[in-house]
C-alpha cells in the first residue's frame, strides 16, 4: 500500500472519529480513563527530563559563555528561550510519541486482532468514534500542560545546576529570565503542543486500527507508529516555525 493511499485512509478515519458519540455517559468515562493513561501517567517522566534537559542547557550555555566580555545573564535568557521555543513543546512531544503512541497502537492493535473491535461494529458502535475520540481530546487539552510544566521546571532546573555547580551566579540567571520576555513565545509553544498532541493521538491509532495478523504484528506496527509519529512532528515542527515565527 503506498503512501498515498495511507494519507487518504487516514483522513477518512478522521471523518469517522469526530461524529456525535452516541452515549455521553459512556464517551464522559472512556475520556476521564484516558486522560489518566495518556495525561497523568507521562507527569512523571516529562517532570524528570525536563528538569535535566534546563540544567544540561545552562551548564553548557555557561561553559560555552566562560568569557569576561559575555555577560552572565544570556545563560538564563538562553536558557528560557530553549525551555520556551523549542525543549518544551518539541521534545516533549517526542518522549509522548514513543511512550504514549506506542501504547495508543498496542492497545487499539490488540482490540482489533482478538476481534473486540469487530464486536463493536456488530453491536452498531461506531469504534472509531468509541476508541479514538476521547484519546484526541485528552491528549489535545492535557498536553499544554504538561508544556507548560517542562517550561517552568526546565527553568528551575537550570537555575539549580548553576546554584550547585557555581558556574553562574543566581540573580544573573534570574535577570536573564526577565529580560526581554515575549508573552508570544509561549502562546507559540502552546500551538505547537496542541498541534503534536493531534498527531500523537491520532497517527498511532490509526497504525492500531488497521492492523492485521497477530501480535507480531501489533509490535510492528508500534514500532512503525512511534517512527511516523516522530516523523510527522518534525516536519510539522519545521513549517509551524516558519509561519508563526518569521
Amino acid at each position: 500500500m503506498n503512501y498515498i493511499e495511507h494519507i487518504g485512509k487516514y483522513f477518512l478515519m478522521l471523518k469517522q472519529v469526530f461524529q456525535r458519540p452516541q452515549k455521553w455517559s459512556v464517551f464522559r468515562d472512556m475520556l476521564f480513563r484516558e486522560i489518566e493513561d495518556l495525561g497523568l501517567k507521562s507527569l512523571g517522566i516529562i517532570a524528570f527530563i525536563s528538569f535535566f534537559i534546563g540544567g544540561v542547557v545552562a551548564i553548557q550555555t555557561a561553559l560555552n559563555v566562560d568569557s569576561d566580555f559575555i555577560p552572565k545573564y544570556l545563560i538564563g535568557f538562553a536558557t528560557k528561550r530553549s525551555m520556551i521555543l523549542e525543549f518544551a513543546p518539541t521534545f516533549t512531544a517526542i518522549i509522548l510519541s514513543g511512550k504514549v503512541g506506542s501504547y495508543i497502537t498496542s492497545s487499539i492493535g490488540t482490540m482489533r486482532v482478538t476481534e473486540q473491535i469487530d464486536a463493536l461494529e456488530v453491536m452498531g458502535i461506531n469504534s472509531l468514534n468509541y476508541l479514538v475520540l476521547p484519546k484526541i481530546i485528552a491528549a489535545v487539552f492535557f498536553y499544554p500542560l504538561l508544556a507548560i510544566l517542562a517550561m517552568f521546571l526546565g527553568i528551575f532546573g537550570g537555575w539549580l545546576a548553576g546554584n550547585l555547580t557555581g558556574l553562574f551566579f543566581s540573580e544573573d540567571y534570574i535577570y536573564g529570565i526577565q529580560l526581554e520576555f515575549n508573552p508570544f513565545f509561549v502562546q507559540y509553544a502552546l500551538v505547537k503542543t496542541i498541534v503534536f498532541a493531534f498527531v500523537i493521538a491520532t497517527i498511532p491509532a490509526y497504525h492500531g486500527y488497521y492492523v492485521k495478523g497477530g501480535s507480531l504484528e501489533v509490535g510492528r506496527a508500534s514500532t512503525q507508529a512511534v517512527v511516523w509519529t516522530s516523523v510527522v512532528i518534525i516536519t510539522l515542527n519545521y513549517f509551524l516555525t516558519q509561519m508563526l515565527l518569521s
